[in-house]
């Protein structure tokens, strides 16, 4: 498991002040704690953890010295200035689950040759306990053709027993559909409306 270094923050610094100054704001959050940590991460450490993780990772969260494990809850990602403003973190209990996500990633979509491929969804919300988290749904699309589609209850995780989904079994995942060329019979269809009219002027 991924470990990064973060200080904790003085609420009197102002959040846009250490942006300038190359921080990433955060919280930590948890059952077992008093009250929140707000934290800083310089952005360097920042951009090491997201690259390496996401939204519904586990990592260990170095804080004045004392590690702690913890979840990845949110990102919030500035892509015009592609900038990460904040993470926030809720510190795992052992025997207490938790909401998360799983991100949905398609593997082999590049041997889909027939059709259009549509990714509908992107993550999965569950709960779980933290020794049944689940990070990637990594979805092998390569076999599928036009007129196929996968949805949340044909996912490994949706026969997970440790896994209660929050997402709807029914929602639709991936589909290939065939490919329409409504515009192409259009444009025809016009040109041929204006030979004819041509022809009339004549």
């Amino acid at each position: 498991m991924n470990t990064f270094k973060a200080e904790k923050r003085d609420l009197a610094e102002k959040a846009k002040k250490l942006r300038r100054e190359g921080f990433v704001t955060g919280n930590v959050f948890g059952r077992d704690l008093a009250e929140s940590i707000p934290v800083k991460f310089a952005r360097t450490e920042a951009e090491r953890l997201m690259k390496e993780n996401g939204k519904g990772s586990r990592v260990i969260l170095e804080i004045a010295g004392e590690p702690m494990n913890v979840l990845v809850k949110e990102i919030d990602y500035d892509s015009l200035k592609r900038q990460i403003l904040e993470m926030d973190f809720q510190v795992l209990v052992q025997n207490e689950m938790v909401k998360s996500v799983a991100e949905i990633v398609l593997c082999n979509h590049e041997k889909v040759t027939e059709g259009v491929l549509e990714q509908h969804l992107e993550e999965v919300a569950y709960r779980a306990l933290p020794a049944a988290l689940v990070e990637k749904i990594e979805l092998d699309v390569g076999n599928m053709r036009v007129g196929d589609s996968i949805y949340v209850k044909d996912l490994a995780i949706a026969s997970d027993k440790d896994v209660h989904l929050m997402t709807d079994p029914e929602t639709l995942v991936v589909s290939v559909t065939a490919v329409h060329n409504t515009v192409t019979e259009d444009t025809d269809a016009a040109a041929e409306a204006g030979t004819e009219t041509v022809a009339e002027a004549k």
